[in-house]
């Protein structure tokens, strides 16, 4: 136990030593292998010191590449970004150039919230993935990735302004519900909880008649029956149909207007 405890030692010591050393091939040498083996922290920390000593060299570029990329692999996504985002600025040529993009959208995707929270790091991504697809069209392995991050990143805010409207149905304000509802679709026709956002349209429509005074109810109640018509034309075969039907026939003889059929 007292041998291995030296030899730990002595390889902490060794590895200390390379760190604080000036020799760039042996700590390049060494920085590659650690990041080939997955000792990503080790090998960022190496990289991270070489890029003061290949500064201006032909190694500048893989240096601070492989730094990000370590940090990267570590999960330090963050740190990551911000050497991702750097090496896009200074080394626009690079072989890399294309990678560090990609990675430095990667790192902001990761750092986006759920949908519950705060949505300007998501609309940010989105913008920075947006703009790479334009200049990188043909570079079909990432942009498939990146396809998949806009989609979720659409979802969440799609999620965020339908439950921003469920939310005032919830608190039983029906008619806020239904304006915040429609603002969802006038906002974005492409939501892709549509469907919900317009049954729950159709649902404060009618809890809106149905709790109004009385002259007002028969008004109200066709707003609900344009609501309803809306739905089914687009969703006939809705999980949402049989609850609807069944509300619009109450409607329909309240109305008295009972179809003949």
């Amino acid at each position: 136990m007292a041998l291995g405890l030296l030899s730990a030692l002595a390889c902490k010591s060794q590895y200390e030593a390379l760190l604080a050393s000036n020799d760039a091939d042996a700590k390049y040498k060494a920085a590659m292998e650690y990041y080939n083996i997955g000792k990503f922290t080790k090998a960022a920390q190496l990289f991270e010191s070489l890029a003061v000593v290949t500064n201006g060299t032909e190694r500048d570029d893989t240096v601070q590449y492989y730094w990000g990329l370590s940090n990267y692999r570590n999960k330090d996504f963050y740190t990551a970004e911000s050497n991702f985002a750097r090496f896009v600025e200074n080394f626009p040529q690079s072989t890399f150039a294309s990678d560090a993009a990609f990675y430095r959208l990667d790192c902001m995707y990761r750092a986006t919230y759920r949908w519950e929270l705060d949505q300007m790091p998501t609309r940010a991504c989105m913008a920075s993935i947006s703009e790479y697809m334009r200049e990188n069209p043909d570079d079909k392995p990432h942009l498939e990735a990146c396809n998949e991050m806009m989609k979720d990143l659409q979802e969440r805010l799609d999620r965020k302004d339908f439950e921003a409207g469920k939310q005032y149905y919830r608190m039983e304000d029906y008619p806020a519900a239904r304006v915040k509802l429609k603002n969802v679709l006038k906002n974005n026709a492409e939501n892709v909880y549509r469907e919900d956002v317009l049954y729950y349209t159709a649902m404060a429509s009618y809890h809106y008649a149905r709790l109004s005074v009385r002259d007002k109810q028969k008004e109200r109640y066709l707003t609900f029956v344009d609501d309803y018509l809306n739905f089914i034309g687009e969703y006939p075969e809705s999980h949402y149909r049989n609850e609807l039907d069944g509300i619009y026939r109450r409607v329909q003889k309240i109305t008295g207007n009972v179809e003949n059929n």
